[in-house]
């Protein structure tokens, strides 16, 4: 349900809650005591929150996919995917990758797929409307490249007609440009599998082709019938500019060639004997990889692609490895009742150790006491969430000991530095009923291991350290999605502030942190964020972490960070940036206003005031918060303000509308006690 709301919450809004005719602290403290409780009720008995993460529906109609190719597909199963993916058509026939996003081609070409395999015949006006966007855009030469793997999975494309990935790949060691450790810990997962099914070149008919997406002009891009357009030249909606670099020339002379060696591997005795040990070391390190719950990686395109590939090799579905890993895809499916039937959707990922702590942080902000029973279940969960074993991030840090948190329940491979920063940040402010010993242990691991995971700039990336290498981003197989994982400000940021809050501010770490922040600030004051939306989330991130190492908040860089902040503050007293920022530096700081990027301006100006008054921006900040608030203590917030991916990905985590303004608000009345 959508709650609406008339009135202003800004400067110039009318008399009210949240108005100026009252005072911003009473408001703000009304509007916290709501937001603390509903908080608190979507805990778990077992001490985690965990809210859901939207994506878009290219997850739901690649499951039906992934279903009709493995042969599990049931008519339940399709007819409640249908019903969400048809439910998310927008009225031009499109689909976006975001709410309020323009219509993206290869988004709109999946789902309108997965609505074919549904039984939506061509010519019902929604099919139709697709279509004739489709068509308009360039039809399916112009989508990205996994859309039309997924398109010659089931004979609509040529393999030829698709960059080559050969899964040799996974013999180039570890110094050797494009070995797969140069690759993002998402990329290489996706990566390997996909060298498997690539090699492969399977194919399994659909009851049905796709002539009515073919633009003039073009082939239908099946067997027999392929584009004109090769993987650099097809444009349209969903699809990056062509490189017209050296590099791109270079990389596409490259292709050419693997094209040619692939050819040999399906024909050359020697070729295939080095193809077919190839294709064992890629199974055993997919397999090596499966996390507890079934997944791999916890994101569902290396899940996915891993279940694809070992199937292709002989894996049944009776066996262990894919009974786990498609069992484990139920947990990530939220099925709901409609007045229409069921629908069924698929997340992305799941965020419960993030959310966890974040909210853990938010209450102690929010006045929680360390001892409270909220924060001490949810700190022995935290305790029991560590990862202490080995991981791919050994790679580049071989003598480094463990100690992180990942995102998911199930992701203790590859552990995640932006995560483990706020964890540390929570445990500091919970006990727990293991003692304080073990927290303090496990706050030192995490620290030691944060710490050793700085990148040789000063920075730090997400996963990886010295995740820097810009060759894989050059392939031509590379259109869609980051595919490295450099140091970014939002992570360090927070790396920077929790070994800050350690009393670790005058260490080498965190002065190298406090620099690489300083240089990677933008001209106009702000930061970019990397996983979240965006200039906003960046500047929200730093300019606490810089007060907290020990900037002056009179220092020029923060000034000018408060300067940016209030003159992109909207009339109505909030913040809010679209995602287009990130193609579009117009856009920055610009949008409707939302709570969850409100809280992230307001955490950075309550912070530059250094213990101050707030001032006028920040007073009018906290009115739009406590104006726009549900009377279940929540806030309605439908705009995604989650990053995966700048530019292509996108996610609405259901908490950060919750989270964010209680931290803001809390801060806020602790600034003025």
């Amino acid at each position: 349900m959508t709650v609406t709301h008339s009135r202003a919450g800004g400067p110039d809004g009318p008399a009210g809650p949240g108005g100026p005719g009252e005072p911003a602290a009473v408001t703000a403290a009304e509007a916290l005591s709501r937001a603390r409780q509903h908080l608190l009720s979507l805990q778990h008995e077992e001490g985690w929150w965990q809210g859901e993460l939207e994506t878009n529906v290219t997850m739901d109609a690649e499951d039906l996919l992934l279903r009709e190719f493995l042969g599990i597909r049931t008519d339940e199963q399709t007819r409640a995917s249908a019903r969400w993916i048809a439910s998310k058509q927008r009225d031009d026939g499109t689909w976006a990758t975001f709410h309020g996003g323009p219509g993206d081609l290869s988004t709109t070409v999946e789902a309108y797929v997965a609505l074919r395999l549904a039984g939506h015949p061509p010519s019902a006006p929604h099919m139709a409307r697709a279509a004739q966007w489709i068509r308009a855009m360039g039809g399916i030469p112009a989508t990205r490249v996994f859309t039309r793997i997924w398109l010659a999975l089931f004979g609509q494309w040529s393999w030829d007609d698709l960059p080559v990935m050969p899964p040799e790949l996974i013999y180039l060691p570890a110094w050797f440009p494009l070995n797969v450790y140069d690759w993002a810990c998402w990329a290489r997962q996706t990566i390997v599998p996909l060298t498997i099914v690539g090699s492969l070149r399977p194919v399994r008919s659909l009851p049905f082709g796709l002539d009515e997406l073919t633009s003039a002009g073009t082939g239908a891009g099946g067997p027999g019938g392929a584009s004109q357009a090769g993987p650099d030249e097809a444009g349209g909606a969903g699809r990056r500019t062509p490189d017209r670099s050296g590099w791109a020339a270079v990389f596409g002379r490259l292709d050419q060639g693997l094209h040619v060696y692939e050819q040999h591997a399906q024909r050359a005795a020697p070729v295939r004997a080095v193809r077919r040990a190839a294709l064992r070391r890629c199974a055993e390190w997919i397999i090596a990889r499966q996390e507890r719950d079934g997944c791999w990686g916890g994101i569902q395109p290396p899940w996915v692609y891993s279940l694809i590939a070992l199937h292709l090799l002989g894996y049944g579905l009776d066996h262990p490895v894919i009974k786990r890993g498609l069992a484990g895809l139920e947990r990530f499916t939220i099925t709901e009742d409609t007045p229409d039937g069921p629908v069924r959707r698929l997340e992305a990922c799941q965020s419960p150790v993030w959310d966890t702590v974040l909210a853990v942080i938010a209450l102690a902000d929010a006045g929680l006491p360390p001892e409270h029973p909220a924060l001490t279940r949810a700190a022995g969960w935290l305790l029991g969430e560590e990862i202490t074993g080995p991981g791919d991030w050994q790679v580049r840090r071989p003598g480094l000991a463990p100690g992180g948190w990942a995102f998911e329940f199930d992701n203790d491979i590859y552990p995640d530095i932006d995560d483990t920063a706020e964890a540390v940040l929570a445990l500091r402010r919970a006990r727990c009923t293991a003692g304080d010993a073990a927290r303090t242990a496990a706050i030192r691991r995490g620290m030691r291991w944060i710490a050793g995971m700085q990148s040789r700039d000063g920075g730090w990336g997400a996963f990886d350290a010295d995740n820097t290498s810009e060759l894989p981003t050059r392939l031509p197989f590379c259109d869609f999605g980051a595919v490295i994982d450099p140091p970014s400000a939002d992570v360090t940021a927070h790396v920077v502030e929790a070994l800050a809050a350690e009393g670790l501010a005058g260490s080498r770490a965190v002065r190298r942190g406090v620099v690489w922040l300083l240089r990677a600030q933008e001209r106009d004051g702000s930061w970019f964020g990397r996983w979240g939306a965006n200039y906003v989330y960046g500047t929200g991130a730093v300019v606490p972490a810089l007060i907290a190492a020990g900037v002056r908040p009179g220092k020029p860089a923060i000034r000018r960070a408060v300067a940016w902040l209030e003159e992109h503050q909207n009339p109505d007293g909030g913040w809010g940036e679209d995602l287009r920022s990130y193609d579009d530096p117009a856009l920055a700081g610009r949008g409707t206003s939302t709570a969850s990027q409100t809280a992230w301006a307001l955490l950075a100006l309550l912070a530059a005031a250094g213990g101050g008054p707030p001032g006028p921006a920040a007073e009018a900040g906290i009115r739009w918060l406590a104006g726009h608030q549900r009377p279940d203590g929540g806030w309605d917030e439908p705009q995604f303000t989650g990053t995966g991916f700048p530019g292509d990905f996108y996610l609405n985590y259901h908490l950060y509308r919750l989270i964010f303004p209680v931290n803001a608000l809390g801060r806020y009345l602790a600034g003025r006690s």
